[in-house]
């Protein structure tokens, strides 16, 4: 009676050590926004943020509105970024196409993180022929060239937003998984598991209660990054013409139009590669800044 109770003690305590407490909050707040690159990011994210969700206030034209009479005209007061060949706004067009290649990064990235999180939780809690068999078939997706795979599949698929996302989000899952699967393998042993074994908590809830929680912190960090790259195979898949196809714009497939005219406007080539770098960047540097955060954590913990 004693060592039950004693177990039930050890849980509780364990349970309410895991959700950080205001003040810990707090103080990684304050170190973030001393952080420069990724308070730099992170501002950098959230103007491609408001440009894509306010497209329709800050830009007063569609992106599909044909003027033949405004064909590549250079930056001027009716148009900030110019037109293209066929007199669309520029701006416009890359306002919109903001929404269309910062969805793409976050539901891709979301689809993988998913997946990602299934395996490895799995992975790593079980162990044994269910870690063997979820790492190998790992190796053999890493195996294949992630880009080269996009676009054969892509290639026998009909192109359009949803297959892109899903896409990029079934073949970028692998690095997730075995974060996920080192941080579960290093949790497992700690006490509050054995403590809630122990008490009788189904395996389901020990993995999504108290596991996956506490191994967020790289799945954060790498979601982080992999938007950017999300973003980047998107642009290069429209680039390509095998992305998103117009007159739906997206920063790759504005690049792509911008190809028959680049020595004559050079604008349309530098404002969208320009928007693509940026943001990038942008997720880089909030990437960067969340892992010296994590870091940083591990050290005082």
């Amino acid at each position: 009676m004693v060592q039950g109770t004693k177990v039930r003690v050890v849980f509780v305590f364990s349970c309410t050590l895991c959700p950080a407490p205001c003040a810990l909050i707090i103080i990684y707040m304050k170190i973030f926004f001393k952080h420069k690159l990724a308070l730099s990011g992170a501002l950098i994210i959230l103007l491609m943020n408001v440009l894509a969700i306010f497209a329709p206030l800050l830009s007063s034209t569609h992106p599909e509105d044909i003027d033949v009479g405004s064909y590549l005209l250079p930056p001027c007061l009716a148009h900030p970024l110019g037109t293209d060949q066929l007199g669309r706004d520029l701006f416009a067009r890359l306002a919109y196409g903001a929404r269309i290649s910062l969805m793409v990064g976050f539901i891709a990235v979301g689809i993988s993180v998913s997946i990602g999180l299934l395996f490895g939780a799995l992975s790593g809690y079980y162990g044994g022929a269910v870690d063997l068999l979820i790492m190998r078939f790992v190796d053999i997706m890493l195996c294949f060239p992630t880009f080269f795979l996009i676009l054969a599949v892509v290639s026998m698929l009909e192109s359009n937003i949803v297959v892109i996302m899903a896409v990029i989000g079934l073949t970028s899952w692998m690095g997730v998984a075995r974060l996920v699967r080192a941080e579960i393998l290093s949790l497992k042993q700690r006490d509050f598991v054995s403590a809630a074994k122990a008490s009788g908590v189904s395996d389901c809830k020990i993995i999504l209660r108290h596991l996956v929680p506490n191994a967020m912190g790289p799945v954060f960090v790498s979601a982080t990054l992999g938007i950017a790259a999300a973003i980047l195979t998107e642009s290069s898949l429209s680039f390509l013409g095998i992305g998103i196809q117009p007159p739906v714009p997206s920063w790759g497939n504005i690049l792509m139009d911008a190809k028959s005219c680049l020595g004559i406007a050079w604008w349309m080539t530098l404002f969208p590669g320009m928007l693509i770098f940026i943001t990038v960047l942008g997720y880089n540097f909030l990437g960067e800044g969340l892992r010296d955060l994590l870091l940083r954590r591990e050290q005082e913990g």
